[in-house]
Order: structure tokens, then sequence, then C-alpha cells
């Protein structure tokens, strides 16, 4: 008997064509008809009303919204629903994440967010056993491993490469085991994986919703009457369908986008399919169709007991068609891109600060702190149509207004924690824009406090560069010692971009450090005789000399790096590590891709998600660069303008083990009629043999290969579009010797379309649709209305093979959980009456090991917290970082005592002891599954890539010594 699963189920974008409200409420529907209330209005009583009937629900930002406004009495009725497993709740996260724009802090984040709900509502019922991506677009190996952590059974998704499909339908490899991690011991990160026949849609002519055409299905005595002819077709279609698959379980996706308004519709027809295909089982048909759901189909793949292909790689980059490449929203919405990264830097100073300072951070001398306001904006922010950069214009503003609002409330939460531990009830002051040069009180104090909270777990040294209007200064450390500093001219790249958003004529340097887990406050005041300023303003304006002899080639070096020019062209030219002796050649330079608008080969266009220049060959902003050079004991700086929207500093501070190239581009013009995708491209001599690597979400690495797919001969339509891939933190190409690696601040779409070559796209304008659903082109308009500028960073460093990964894996997790920068004028009354001021705090007794990286310490309920360690290193990948290595948790906060410690699953919503997932069986043969050591809190091990989460009850340790219960 072959058994086909319906699976009732609804697809609700949180926030695309419309904002997240309007979605909910059912608003704007002349923009696009969709209300997610009254879906679940709709469902519920259908469900109520026959106990076969199923249905499915996803997106827990939209179920809360519904939740919080039902009676007690409907509450009642969907926990029964939900316990009988007839209301099924899969994935479970605050929303349906994409994988190729996002990073593994975050992603964990949300999902986190919603499986507690539906744990702390329904209980164990509640708890997901399938993951469900059917819409993102492209799918990460990453991913699949978080997935496996969290304790999922299976994993079901929509989206593949149409070559891919087409292989895997033939070859009946529609579902198969993902081998998810090169590192972690198998089976921990090993997931079922099936693709689903139809994306997610129903098949053709079987939609019943009111937003379809096809017919319903009659069965009376009419003229209509057109069940012989629906169940032959129906029939039809499953045969065609069960060759795809290996056992007689087949699943059928009833549902789509914002479906189930009127549930009646799709329920009244799929009564009458069931009853009417199944009555064909009399005249000796082979076929039983069911309500189900997938975790109902995944039970039954698993009862068939047979063992199962592996797959290793991931499924990027994604076409739907030939010329047809998903890649263009790896990069898309740059700005957003950014400021999303950086929302979720200052949510995890936000979550630490609040667990470390306990009940005041949450209401204190500054008001109500809030930390949910910004982890619910986050997790809205991981949507595959928010961060991802292809919702439409309104949407995207409303996304970042939400971010705003949260960063608001984070704030006032941090300055209550930070008054509480420093003694001091300051005027906290929040800088946001400092890459622009603004900052209102450094620009007009003769005296100011920089307190800079480092939230890594070992100690961080940081760059502080602040607009300022003065000419000297001077600055003292924590122990009041005198700390060099250098003031430099804003640049006129730097005027341009903000307009009159500011008026610093100058930017103050000081190296600063902090503390693990902790701050150091740092005293700056303005000094100086009107002689002496009238001498240093001059000595200032002479560091910014234009290189005027063009024949011999310039450079700019510190302790471990020096970087050359070419004399002619002012571009990067070498690299050389002064350290290990090595030097490469390295040009760096910016060009354009000249967006597709279509031709004869297809009429696919370049837009939001569809990356497709008109040629292979980008054009070069500019052959040379205007340059002028900064030097001075903290910084060399060489001022690269390319053209009126392009430009550069290629920047080296003292001690810097890296090249720091801050990039600015835009407003891109179009006034050519022409839309541009700007790469940045650095070209090298090291022979490559078309490989790359890119990052999975941040964590582990990939192997790229140029015009190859693992799993099946590619026939490549698009040379480059179709050689792009997601690149979160990082990428880099190497020889047998050196490597070349790029980190970048925010994710970004990236390539090597030519040996020893390496390109990331940084910004992107276009003046057409690509006919995905957007409805409108990616022009976005910029604070003033004339286009968007982008500015951001691109770290370089040049090593050894065997030595980068110790380097980019320590200042990846820097750059991501950077040091946050607070500022106050100082001078203000103590907290407590007679609490003394500390100018320097760490909420740990010991720095963490290199290796070890304090993912997450957050507020769990008001006498525990969450706490995740992450060994940051990949096997093998380093000899000193890829060792297991061993933390005594019990002892290592100095802020709260551990009283009882309960190991959990990746997303805190299961016992680890307790997780059973189902044993796959691999056609390699089975993976064992190792017990679970008991937990020694003096001595938490940690594997390459493993993470590992508690939930601890705290004791908060008083000032004066004692213990302060909560």
């Amino acid at each position: 008997m072959l058994n086909v699963h319906l699976i009732p189920h609804t697809h609700n974008d949180v926030g695309w064509l419309k904002t997240v409200d309007q979605y909910f409420y059912g608003a704007r529907n002349d923009i696009q008809h969709a209300g997610v209330q009254y879906i679940l209005d709709s469902v519920i009583p259908q469900l109520l009303a026959d106990p076969t009937k199923r249905f499915i629900y996803v997106e827990v930002a939209f179920f809360y919204r519904w939740w919080r406004l039902q009676a007690e009495s409907m509450r009642q009725a969907v926990r029964q629903l939900v316990s009988e497993g007839r209301l099924e709740f899969i994935n479970g996260g605050w929303c349906m994440n994409d994988e190729a724009a996002t990073h593994y802090n975050a992603m964990i984040d949300q999902m986190t967010l919603g499986l507690r709900f539906l744990q702390e509502t329904f209980g164990e019922c509640g708890r997901p056993r399938a993951a469900w991506h059917i819409d993102p677009f492209g799918h990460s190996r990453e991913q699949a491993s978080l997935f496996a952590q969290m304790g999922f059974d299976g994993f079901f998704f929509g989206r593949l490469d149409y070559q891919d499909k087409a292989n895997r339908e033939q070859l009946r490899e529609m579902e198969q085991i993902w081998r998810a991690s090169a590192s972690l011991q198998p089976p921990s990160a090993d997931l079922f994986t099936g693709v689903l026949p139809n994306g997610y849609n129903p098949p053709l002519s079987l939609c019943w919703d009111q937003f379809c055409s096809d017919s319903p299905i009659v069965d009376d005595a009419s003229d209509e009457n057109n069940v012989d002819s629906l169940v032959a077709y129906f029939l039809e279609t499953v045969a065609a369908q069960a060759k795809h698959y290996r056992t007689n379980h087949i699943v059928m996706t009833m549902g789509s986008d914002f479906q189930y308004e009127n549930a009646n519709l799709w329920y009244k027809n799929m009564d009458k399919l069931i009853k009417h295909v199944n009555a064909q089982q009399h005249n000796g048909s082979q076929v039983h169709v069911l309500y189900s759901t997938p975790t109902c189909y995944l039970w039954e793949l698993f009862k068939a007991n047979r063992s199962w292909s592996l797959k290793y790689d991931d499924f990027f980059p994604y076409a739907d068609g030939p010329h047809h490449f998903w890649t263009g929203y790896f990069t898309s919405r740059p700005a957003f891109k950014r400021y999303e990264r950086l929302s979720n830097n200052f949510l995890q100073v936000c979550n630490q600060l609040e667990a470390l300072a306990g009940p005041v951070a949450r209401m204190g001398p500054y008001g109500e702190g809030d930390s949910t306001v910004l982890r619910r904006a986050m997790a809205v922010a991981q949507h595959h149509d928010a961060v991802s950069g292809t919702e439409k214009q309104h949407v995207a503003n409303d996304y970042a207004k939400r971010l705003a609002a949260g960063w608001d409330a984070c704030q006032v939460l941090v300055s209550n924690a930070l008054a509480s531990i420093s003694g001091n009830k300051e005027n906290f002051i929040y800088c946001n824009y400092l890459n622009i040069s603004v900052c209102p009180l450094t620009e007009s104090a003769s005296t100011f406090m920089v307190i800079l909270y480092n939230p890594l777990g070992r100690r961080v040294n940081w760059n502080v560069r602040l607009p300022v209007n003065g000419a000297a200064y001077s600055v003292t450390d924590p122990n009041g010692q005198t700390v060099l500093n250098e003031v430099v001219p804003v640049s006129n790249f730097t005027w341009a971009v903000r307009r009159d958003r500011g008026d610093a004529t100058h930017e103050l340097i000081f190296p600063a450090s902090a503390p693990p887990l902790g701050y150091s406050s740092y005293t700056v005041s303005k000094t100086a005789s009107r002689d002496l300023r009238s001498r240093l303003a001059k000595r200032i304006r002479e560091q910014a000399q234009p290189w005027v002899d063009a024949w011999s080639p310039r450079k700019i070096q510190n302790e471990h790096l020096r970087v050359l020019f070419d004399p002619v062209t002012g571009l990067l030219m070498e690299i050389q590590n002064l350290d290990k002796s090595i030097s490469l050649s390295v040009s760096q330079n910016f060009f354009w891709y000249n967006a597709s608008i279509g031709n004869d080969d297809s009429a696919q266009a370049s837009g939001a998600y569809i990356f497709r220049p008109n040629r292979s060959e980008p054009f070069r902003v500019a052959g040379r660069a205007r340059t002028y050079l900064v030097k001075n004991k903290l910084v060399q700086e060489v001022y690269q303008n390319f053209s009126s929207w392009c430009s550069q500093v290629v920047r080296l501070y003292a001690g810097q083990a890296y090249v720091e190239l801050e990039w600015t581009v835009g407003p891109i013009p179009i006034d050519d009629g022409l839309g541009k995708e700007i790469i940045s491209r650095f070209e090298t001599s090291l022979q490559t043999d078309g490989r790359f690597y890119t990052d999975s979400n941040g964590r582990e690495i990939l192997e790229r290969r140029r015009d190859y797919r693992a799993t099946w001969n590619l026939s490549q339509t698009e040379p480059v579009a179709g050689n792009y891939y997601p690149v979160n933190s990082r990428i880099y190409i190497k020889n047998k010797k050196l490597q070349l690696t790029v980190l970048t601040d925010r994710s970004q779409g990236g390539s090597s379309v030519a040996d020893g070559s390496m390109e990331l796209m940084v910004h992107r304008r276009l003046l057409y649709d690509d006919n995905r659903g957007v409805g409108e082109p990616l022009l976005e308009p910029g604070v003033y209305h004339d286009g968007l500028v982008v500015r951001g960073r691109h770290l370089v460093f040049l090593d050894m093979v065997e030595s980068s990964a110790y380097q980019h894996r320590l200042q990846a997790q820097q750059e991501f959980m950077a040091p946050q920068l607070v500022l106050a004028l100082g001078g203000g009354p103590s907290f407590h009456q007679g609490q003394r001021s500390l100018k320097q705090f760490s909420a740990l007794k010991q720095e963490l090991p290199p290796s070890v990286h304090l993912l997450t310490l957050a507020q769990w309920d008001p006498s525990s917290v969450l706490i995740r360690l992450e060994h940051q290193f990949e096997r093998g990948e380093s000899a000193n970082g890829s060792q297991p290595i061993t933390v005594d948790l019990l002892h290592l906060f100095s802020s709260f005592t551990i009283t009882s410690l309960q190991e959990m699953n990746l997303v805190a919503n299961q016992k680890r002891e307790a997780m059973n997932r189902l044993s796959w069986r691999p056609a390699t043969g089975a993976a064992r599954r190792q017990p679970y050591p008991p937990l020694n809190p003096l001595r938490v091990m940690l594997q390459p890539m493993e993470i590992r989460t508690f939930v601890a009850t705290i004791q908060y340790i008083d000032p004066s010594g004692g213990q302060a219960e909560l």
C-alpha cells in the first residue's frame, strides 16, 4: 500500500511585501491579501469539529501574538489540540530564518526564543520534532548541524537547485542523511533531510484555497461532477511522485503562502479527496490517503528501517532555472545586513549585563530596562525575507525601526547595569554614528569618560577612535597612567558621507584594553595652550600628505606587517608578513558588474534575489586612486579615492596583525541607466586550482570549487553568479604554503572567479525587479533619498596555512562580539552611598582559553542564567587551537555563585540526558551514539566545534563580599 500523507499547512512570512503587523492584522490588502490572525481563527474550529483533521503551524512570532488575544476557553481548546497531536508545531523558531545571510549566534537565539514560548505554553507536547525550512533560498550545512544539536529528528525543505533536484529524482535520493559537521562526532550533527516534492505548494490542480482557481471536488449528481477524473488524476500524480522516493510513504504539502484564511474550503475538499481515493481500494487500488504531519511522516520513514545515503556539503548556490542564480541576496541591503550584525553584538552585551547586574538592570535609576524588545526584533530580523534583503523597502524600514526600539530599551538596561557595577550614576551616552565621526558629547566636551565593555571571555585590545574638535588631548587609563594618543583630521570621505550630521574636524585615537567580560574606564581631557594648539594643528595637517613623488613605491608598516602600494596607480600592491618573513603580491581594486536586464539567452534580470551580470568581466571603478598618507605613532593609513562614490582607507594600527580596509561605496550612480553590483577584488599569484573557502554561518569552513558541485555534474549557465557563495564572516584562498584570508563585518556574496583571485560584493543598486515576487527593484534611497551609502571593513590576513586559523578564528569572534563603547561626562553621584567607584571590572575570575568562546550569558528566569560555552576551532585546523579543552564552570564567574547546573540541548528546551533523537542508519554503517558522561562542573570538556548549553541557578555576590539572594 502506498500511503500519501497530506500536510495541511500555511506559510506565513514574518514580513515580506507587508510588515509584520500588516500581515498579522490583514492590513494593506491592496499590496497582498493576507491576514494571519484570520488563518488561526479559521483553522482551530475545523480541528475542533473533526478529530481526524491535522494542521501544522511554524512561525511563533505570529502565533504568540494570536495567543495573547485569546480567551482562556480558546487557549484550553488549543492546548487540547496540541496534546492530541492534531495541531502540531513544526520548526518552532520565532521565524523561519534565512540560511545564507544569518550568523549562527542569531540563528540559535531566534530558535531558542520561539521554542521556549512553546515549551512554557504547551510543555513537552509543544516541542517540535521536525525542522521545516520550506522557503529559504538554499540551505547551509551549519543550519543542519544546529538543528541536529537542537534535538530535531529530521528536516524538510522546499527549494534546491533545479539540476540537483532532477538528478535526485532520477536517483531516488530525495531523502538522505546530512552529515552536517566535519568536526563533531557522528551522529551528533547527522540530520535526516527530505526534499519536498513541490516546493511547499500542493500538486498542480489540487489547490483549494480562496486564492486558488482550481476546481473544487463535486461529488453530487451534477453536470459538474468531477470525482472520477480528479481521482484518476490524483492517482497518476501519486504514482509519478512515488517513483522519486524510496519507501511506500510520500508527502504532499497542502497549502502555501498565507493560505487557510477560510480553512473550510481546504478541509471540505481534502475530506472528499480522502474519501473517494480511499474508496478505490475496493477496486484494487493500492493508495491510501490520510491527514498527517511532518512528524508522523518522519516516524513512518524511520519504521521502514532502511539505510540512507550521506550528504557532506551544502545546498548553495540555489538556481530555479538556467541563468537564475539566487546569489544576489547574499549582499542585498548591505546597510541593514550590517545593522543586524551590530544589533546582535549589542544584544549580547545587553544580555550579559542583565545577567551580571541582576534585578537592578531591569529596574534602576534610568528607568525600566528590557532586553526582550531587542531579542524579539533580532529574531524577526533573521526571517528569510529580512536580513536576506528580499523585502519591499517599507518593510526593510520597519525591520530597522524594530531594531532601533530594541536598542533604546537595551540602552536603559545597560545604563542601569553599568551604574550598579561601577558605583556611579553617570549620564551614559551611546554614540551610534561613530562610523561617520559623529558624537555630540566628544565633539563638545573638554573632559569625558570612555567606558569600554568587552563581551568576550578573554582580554581584548581595541583602538578607540572618537570625533573631536580639539587639537590635543590627554588620556588616562583606569590606573591613572597616561595613554599615548594621536589626533588626525576627519577625512574628506567622512565629511562627504555625513553631510550635515556632525561637524567634528578631527578624530582622537588611543589604544585601549578591556578585561574579559568586563570594562575599563578611560578619562579624556582637552589640553594645551593656544600656542601649542596651533603648532599641533600644523603637525596634524602635515601628517596628511599627498604622495608627490610618483616613482618610489610607498608603504605603511608596523611591527607585524608591511603593505606596499603601486607608486603610479596608488593601488595596494604587496603584503609582507614580517613575523614569518613571507610576502605576497596582492592587488586590490573596486569593480562593478553591469546588471543584466535580460537577453537572448534568458529574460532574467538581476534583482534583490538574483545576481546576473550581463557579462563575466566587470568594469573597473578607476584604474588609479588619488591617495594621501597619514602616519603617526599609533596608526599608518593610506586614503584612496577611486571616484566621487567609491573610496577606501588602508589602515595599519600599531600591534595589529592584519590590514584593515575601510571602504565607502555609494550613492551608486544610475544616471547612465545601468544597474551596478560593486565588488572589492583581490588578485594574487597564488596557484589555487579553482578552489576557495567560505564559512558556513560564521562557523565551519567549506571548500568551494569553481564550476563544480559535489553531488551532480553541473551544467554551468552563469560563470560568475553560478560561482557565488554566502560569506558570513570570512573567505580565503591558499596554496600549499600561504593563505590570504579576508574577514567581513556583515554577510556578503563572494567568489573566486579566476585562480589566485578573490572577490566580495559590497553593494548593489538595480533598476529592474527580478520577478520573484517582491515587485520592486533594489533601489535603496538612503538617508538623503539620492541612493544608499555603505561603509564597511574587510580585514586581510596573510599567513602560513597552518597558522591562519588561529589568527582568523580569534579575530572573527572579536569582530562579531566587539567591545561596546559607552561615554559619559564623568563626576556623577554614587550609586549607593559609600559605594566605591570601579574604574575596571571583570565578571570572570580568570580569562577563558583562546579556543573557548562564551557564546551566551543571559537571564533565563529570576534565579537562573543561560550559559553557552563554545569551542571555536574545527578539528585539525590549528595545532594549538584544535585541542579538546576543559573549563571550570563552577568557579568561572566572580559576580555570582552557581548553586546548581543543568546541561540542556542547544536551545535549552530539553535536558541533555533526555535527548533521544531517532537513530537513522547511514549506508556506510551506523554511527554509534556515545553516552553522555556525567556532568562535572569543575571540568566541562569541549571538543572542537562543540557548543554546550547550561541553565545555572545562581546567587549574586554582594560587592561587600557576601551572598545576595535574588
